[in-house]
């Protein structure tokens, strides 16, 4: 039963009554009784790394095979330590801001992978995992968080569309291009990625209605972190955020967003779907942003440390390297080789970098207005004047 047929039958307090916290409480209970059961999550890999059948999804990760599976795991560690790299960059100044993905490497890498090349992928600003899976070159990715560039790689390279900083309207744009390769007759998929915050916002509520409507090939994935900034989820949505495509008229499937294996198949179906002429698919990764939401952000202000460490016992790289130990897929060698060479990556984004050159204090004040403008110019002198009181008497 939907929230709106809830909402009708729920009587209405009469003027003359009082507004009572016995009240509110009956309709809160009442609402979440009417929601559905407990939400449904797809786990194909338990936090101490058993894998456990799916009737469903079983079929869309039966042909893996252990140098597939040492891959996604190679994948997810890289990724984690580019992540370190970008971070601790940023807090060396050579970097302005960076969005940590600490914490959501399989959500990342279980749906990257699952994407064709002929696919097209719209990301946000925090899919520095589907954009490896994707092939673009971490250091590329970090020109914009530098401030030297609008995005260091050509978008039709790879289908993988640039970052995109405002919240949510990255879910249009990959609609408009779903419903283009409908009318072209192509059997490829879109995916748009955002996250628990960005699902209240407008442009995803159109997405929705749009791609529903036309039928669109797009699988809409939400990484859903528990946190938009200091937000909770549950301060965002009466009901579980996949629950929302029902009103639409489409599927939704919550997925354990820390089991890599799952992601895999949860994604694998929805793009087959796409591809297939089904239509959209909204797939909630059901995870948890372990570090800020970006380096500009302190979570201990608005979290505790219990909830964290709750998190921390999910980790999704110490879930696959259970499972691949278990199994006897990987051994030590194929640890310590890989451990040696995430320190290299780290070293050569790291070199990246610091090779750049440091970006255009005033590019900001620039094409502001086509003829320039009185404000704009004290603007500057007055930026430019904060900018010399950094430098030393000396003239060093």
């Amino acid at each position: 039963m939907t929230v709106e047929s809830t909402a009708a039958r729920t009587p209405r307090r009469s003027a003359g009554s009082k507004a009572g916290t016995t009240g509110t409480k009956r309709t809160r209970t009442t609402a979440k009784k009417d929601a559905g059961t407990e939400p449904q999550l797809v786990q194909l890999l338990t936090p101490e790394g058993k894998r456990v059948k799916n009737a469903e999804y079983d079929k869309y990760v039966a042909g893996i095979t252990p140098e597939e599976l040492r891959g996604l795991y190679r994948d997810m560690v890289l990724t984690r330590r580019f992540d370190a790299e970008a971070t601790s960059l940023q807090r060396q100044g050579e970097l302005g801001l960076w969005a940590s993905l600490l914490g959501q490497e399989a959500a990342q890498i279980g749906s990257g992978r699952a994407t064709r090349e002929d696919d097209y992928v719209f990301p946000t600003y925090r899919e520095h995992g589907v954009a490896w899976c994707r092939g673009v070159d971490p250091a590329n990715l970090l020109g914009m968080f530098r401030g030297v560039n609008n995005g260091g790689w050509d978008p039709n390279s790879n289908n993988f569309q640039l970052y995109t900083i405002v919240i949510g309207s990255q879910t249009l744009h990959a609609t408009g291009y779903a419903m283009g390769v409908a009318k072209d007759g192509a059997d490829s998929a879109v995916i748009a990625y955002f996250g628990d915050g960005a699902s209240s916002q407008g442009d995803v509520a159109e997405s929705f209605t749009f791609s529903a409507v036309y039928n669109a090939p797009v699988v809409f994935f939400c990484q859903n972190n528990q946190w938009a900034i200091s937000e909770p989820t549950e301060k965002q949505s009466r009901v579980p955020i996949y629950q929302r495509a029902q009103g639409f008229g489409f599927p939704g499937v919550r997925v354990d967003g820390n089991d890599v294996l799952g992601v895999l198949a949860v994604t694998r179906w929805a793009l087959e779907r796409a591809r297939g002429g089904e239509g959209p698919t909204l797939v909630e990764a059901f995870t948890y942003r372990m570090g800020a939401h970006t380096t500009s952000d302190d979570p201990t202000r608005y979290r505790g440390d219990e909830e964290r460490q709750s998190w921390e016992a999910k980790d999704p790289i110490l879930r696959l390297r259970r499972y691949l130990e278990a199994s006897n897929h990987a051994d030590e060698g194929f640890f310590a080789e890989l451990e040696a060479e995430s320190e290299a990556l780290g070293k050569r984004v790291r070199e990246a970098v610091r090779a750049m050159p440091d970006p255009d204090h005033f590019a900001i004040f620039e094409n502001a207005y086509a003829d320039g403008h009185a404000l704009v110019d004290e603007e500057r002198a007055q930026f430019a004047a904060y900018q010399a009181s950094f430098a030393d008497e000396g003239g060093n």
